[in-house]
């Protein structure tokens, strides 16, 4: 099949798009406001993009409840920080918790039973039964094109520089990181998640480093 993507025609009762992209990994941002509340909210857009220096993004959808984006976005903003936590297979349930639209200033670490852990660099917590957490210092945010019709739709990305990273030992093997040591969870389409349980090695044919 074929559809043209502006105008959705493809006669599905569900757009598919988000269930072509995939796997999509899952960016469990963990923030504070000024007053030092904790949020912690997942998002599927998210990844890294870039080495030098190590960066990431979340991108955002729409507003949430009777806040003009989402708490991670405002909250980001305002203070200059946030978290990435990793979602592990065991951890995929509280994740989910998270999902649910509270009012602005509710600890979603808390209401899932979480716990908050210290970080090095920045305020906001990071979640300590997480596996891996990076430290991020916010650079910018990037208002994307809006849709006619979809105004309420409209996007935002938000990028981050990592200042620091938590490596749980327990997932270190011969000086490299074990994904099977911890599943990570990543977003498919409509509610279906996938975890990494099936890895093999693919060497580039002229590149050393990945042997």
């Amino acid at each position: 099949m074929f559809y043209d993507a502006a105008k959705r025609d493809h006669g599905l009762a569900v757009d598919p798009l988000k269930a072509l992209i995939v796997p999509r990994p899952i960016g469990w941002i963990s923030t504070v406001d000024r007053q030092g509340r904790v949020n912690l909210a997942p998002y599927s857009f998210y990844n890294g993009v870039s080495e030098f220096p190590p960066m990431v993004y979340f991108a955002i959808t729409g507003t949430y409840g009777d806040t003009p984006t989402k708490h991670s976005r405002m909250n980001a903003e305002e203070t200059g920080e946030f978290v990435v936590n990793m979602v592990s297979a065991e951890l995929a349930e509280k994740m989910n918790v998270t999902t649910s639209m509270v009012p602005y200033g509710i600890d979603e670490m808390k209401l899932a039973g979480l716990t908050p852990a210290p970080c090095r660099y920045v305020k906001p917590p990071r979640v300590k039964e997480s596996p891996v957490a990076l430290e991020c210092k916010y650079w910018k945010t990037i208002e994307l094109p809006v849709e006619k019709g979809h105004e309420a739709q409209r996007g935002s990305v938000v990028f981050g520089q990592v200042v620091g990273v938590h490596i749980d030992d327990s997932i270190l093997k011969d000086g490299r990181v074990d994904v099977l040591a911890f599943k990570p969870v990543a977003r498919l389409g409509y509610s279906e998640y996938s975890t990494t349980d099936n890895v093999w090695k693919m060497r580039r044919p002229d590149d050393p480093r990945y042997q």
